[in-house]
């Protein structure tokens, strides 16, 4: 998996559990989102409003158990974001 996609894992689990919930998706994209962005972490597209955020969520959580791993959440982005 990539690099980038685990800098941006661990930058978006908000309590470091090794899991991302909806809530710290959308909360951390939100709080964090301009500066990850502004470094490189996350493409500036990809800070958005909390419904895309969960659309996000929801596209990466493959078994619906509304928790995603690191293996859900890198194939996700890195599909979505071209890494």
């Amino acid at each position: 998996m990539s690099e980038k996609a685990r800098k941006l894992f661990d930058a978006l689990d908000l309590n470091g559990d090794g899991q991302l919930t909806r809530d710290e998706v959308i909360t951390a994209l939100r709080t964090k989102g301009p500066t990850l962005a502004a470094r490189g972490d996350l493409p500036f597209w990809g800070v958005q409003d909390a419904e895309a955020s969960s659309a996000l969520f929801d596209a990466a959580d493959k078994n619906g158990d509304a928790v995603l791993t690191f293996e859900e959440f890198a194939d996700q982005v890195n599909r979505k974001f071209g890494w």
